[in-house]
């Protein structure tokens, strides 16, 4: 049996066009939403399918706000067992902060009975595009960590993960307990069905306070790539532009005379 914690955030939802607030500190989502990143879908997926295939639980965290609680729901009515909000003001919290918290709530449930066998959380964040928190957690519990990783299982007292290096697949084999950090694209993410939204609203979170005091992010502050201009020709119109097509198709190398 194996209890797995997947770990998410709550992050802007995806558009067309990045805002940053007037601070630069953070991605401004006044206008999209928020959501989980999907990284972190494609963990709660492995979560639950280590769980189910080992007859343990899965049990979904974040640090965070009160408003984070939706985003718990949505991993539970995806088939999350249990959630945990860590209470927390995430503009105070860097990623050293957040990998903090987790870890006292994982030696806290250890204490009360419930050990990780494997914790899960997304491979970077989707917003501040940090790719500390699994590494950091990893080292406050002094557990193996691999990162990038597509798919895992748990095989007696193995977790053995599935990635792509440079070179090719890639498979670890980790003790257990571990830490793992996911990548979107190795299993595909489920839909909540309506029942499982119904039962989602039933389960009891679990709601603690982080007992650190943080040391922030040390970030100075965000900044957007400068937008690549673009540039329209119009070559004519009908059989006219017949010639400018065939030239621009020409120094492009597409064809030759």
């Amino acid at each position: 049996m194996t209890d797995v914690l997947v770990c998410i955030k709550r992050v802007p939802g995806a558009s067309g066009e990045v805002l940053l607030s007037d601070d630069g500190q953070r991605v401004d989502a006044r206008h999209v939403g928020w959501t989980l990143s999907a990284h972190e879908e494609c963990a709660i997926e492995l979560a639950t399918q280590v769980a189910g295939a080992t007859g343990g639980t899965a049990t979904v965290l974040t640090v965070g706000s009160a408003d984070a609680i939706e985003q718990l729901r949505d991993a539970l009515a995806l088939g999350c067992d249990r959630a945990v909000l860590v209470e927390a003001e995430t503009d105070r919290f860097g990623p050293v902060d957040v990998a903090a918290a987790i870890a006292e709530v994982v030696r806290a449930h250890e204490a009360a009975g419930t050990s990780y066998g494997l914790v899960l959380l997304g491979n970077d964040a989707a917003d501040t595009g940090d790719f500390q928190v699994p590494v950091r957690l990893a080292y406050a519990l002094a557990r193996p960590v691999v990162t990038g990783i597509a798919t895992c299982t748990v095989e007696g007292d193995l977790v053995v993960a599935h990635g792509d290096g440079p070179d090719g697949p890639e498979t670890f084999e980790l003790p257990v307990p571990a830490v793992v950090a996911v990548m979107e694209g190795g299993v595909a993410p489920r839909y909540p069905s309506v029942m499982g939204r119904m039962k989602a609203k039933k389960v009891a979170i679990e709601q603690v306070a982080a007992e650190i005091e943080p040391v922030g992010s040390g970030r100075v502050r965000l900044t957007l790539p400068p937008e690549q201009p673009s540039q329209v020709q119009v070559l004519g119109q009908g059989a006219d532009a017949a010639p400018a097509v065939v030239d621009l198709l020409e120094e492009l190398g597409m064809v030759s005379r």
